[in-house]
């Protein structure tokens, strides 16, 4: 039974309490605005307990083994297998079991309003929540409604897809057995981050790969050189080709993907890292004039496009798909809303103002938790021709670097920047070696602020660390 209540009025309601909602929240009441917050899972969302943190503490010590076994001294101490049984415990941990009652008391603590169950809009500023127990709460907001629902994987529908019971990322990162053979499809970050996760906890892996190789959105030798180490722990990668179909005939046995080139291929589980979709097919957007389903266009406040209310934050823009990134435009899209209901003019003739996600365009980072790692930041060689720069590649190899040597023995790696040669500005950065990821930001940091070359030069590195690739690709760059 439905037990309707009368409307409830805030100055925001927000639908969607991953970090990307809980930061605009938190934001909106900064700023002294009332605001409501709406969840139909976990508060706390995909990246606490199915994304960032269960796969980050996954891969944490199968990187750290792998590290401490090119340290001389230590690496006969460190080549027996990782304890499988605490590694999974310690995934347990930082995911809080699954549990959000630390997530709920942090909202609680900014003062917002949780209301559970499933959020739809039902026209202008009106969104209609249905509880759990049928209970209906009608939400209108006086100032702004945030969309902050997420995505979803994306599980390809083919024959026998139904039955084979696929993984997604969710039951990758959530998974409580190790599968004595797994079958990971796609090549992009979740793929190469879950093969490498269970091949060091013992599965047979098998990567199959559409496309030429891996990890296509970054420069080629990122996915080279993880190729490389993916192939020496033992996987398996066919580039080239995709599933047709899958089976599994017995709900305990193995499953079996025939492949376009006429193979198959059995294992105990096959997961799909095929790309996600917009949480928005059942939001109610149809009440707004925008279809179901669909990503949400929005301009550089997160306002989505032609609304003067609604804004879209988050992967469900599709501008960068990434926890970082969303968290980023949600302080910027809590600002705007903030700036709005106070009739404060926005700074929009500035593109770095306090109002605009510049960096979505810009400076998006990014690092891959592999063996070796890999971290970029801007624009790709590829990008930067293919929007018209005036650009130079500068490459250099990472293990010449003192640092690196010091790190481990046998380092491989490799670093490229892109400068703008008109501006004489970095344009983008990728490092792909054992321990970069920490490196990035150094990188982000040049890229948003547009450093000039020359004054990264009096940017003097510490030696002997691994940052002291910067003087070599400036060395480089100068000639």
């Amino acid at each position: 039974m439905t037990h309707a209540v009368e409307p409830v009025a805030y100055d925001v309601v927000v639908i969607g309490a991953g970090p990307v909602g809980e930061n605009v929240a938190d934001r909106t009441r900064a700023a002294g605005l009332s605001t409501a917050i709406v969840e139909s899972e976990l508060i706390g969302g995909e990246c606490s307990y199915w994304a960032c943190m269960p796969s980050k503490a996954l891969l944490r010590p199968v990187v750290a083994r792998a590290d401490a076994r090119r340290v001389p001294g230590l690496s006969a101490s460190v080549q027996g297998p990782l304890d499988t049984a605490a590694v999974l415990a310690h995934r347990d941990d930082y995911a809080s079991h699954w549990k959000d009652d630390g997530q709920v008391a942090w909202i609680e603590g900014i003062g917002a309003d949780i209301y559970r169950g499933h959020g739809r809009l039902t026209g202008t500023k009106a969104v209609t929540v249905t509880a759990p127990d049928g209970t209906e709460h009608r939400l209108t907001a006086r100032h702004a409604v945030a969309v902050c629902t997420g995505s979803r994987a994306v599980v390809p529908d083919l024959p026998g897809i139904a039955t084979a019971r696929p993984w997604t990322s969710r039951e990758a990162t959530s998974a409580k057995e190790v599968p004595g053979r797994l079958i990971v499809v796609g090549g992009g970050v979740v793929g190469v981050e879950m093969a490498t996760v269970w091949g060091a906890l013992g599965s047979e892996v098998t990567l199959l790969v559409r496309g030429k190789g891996l990890l296509p959105k970054m420069e080629p030798f990122a996915g080279e050189l993880i190729a490389e180490a993916l192939t020496e722990a033992g996987a398996g990668i066919r580039t080239g080709v995709s599933a047709t179909s899958v089976r599994r005939a017995a709900p305990d046995g193995p499953v079996t993907a025939e492949l376009d080139n006429g193979e198959s291929i059995e294992a105990d589980e096959i997961l799909f890292a095929t790309g996600r979709a917009p949480r928005t097919d059942d939001l109610g957007l149809e009440t707004v004039g925008l279809e179901p389903g669909s990503w949400l266009t929005v301009d550089d406040s997160c306002r989505v496009e032609g609304s003067t209310w609604l804004y879209a934050v988050g992967d469900v823009n599709h501008r960068a798909l990434l926890t970082h990134q969303g968290k980023y435009q949600a302080r910027i899209a809590g600002a705007a809303i903030a700036a709005r209901a106070e009739d404060v003019p926005l700074l929009e003739t500035d593109p770095w103002g306090a109002h605009a996600a510049t960096t979505d365009h810009a400076a998006v980072p990014q690092v891959v938790f592999t063996d070796p790692e890999a971290a970029s930041v801007g624009l790709t060689l590829a990008e930067a021709e293919r929007a018209g720069h005036r650009v130079r590649a500068v490459d250099y190899d990472l293990a010449s670097v003192a640092g690196a040597g010091l790190y481990a023995d046998g380092y491989r790696g490799r670093a490229r920047m892109i400068v703008d040669l008109d501006r004489e500005i970095l344009l983008g950065v990728t490092f792909v070696g054992p321990g970069i990821g920490e490196l990035l930001h150094s990188a982000t940091v040049a890229v948003a602020a547009e450093v000039p070359v020359d004054r990264l030069w009096h940017a003097v590195p510490a030696y002997p660390t691994i940052s002291e690739i910067w003087l070599r690709l400036l060395e480089a760059y100068r000639g």
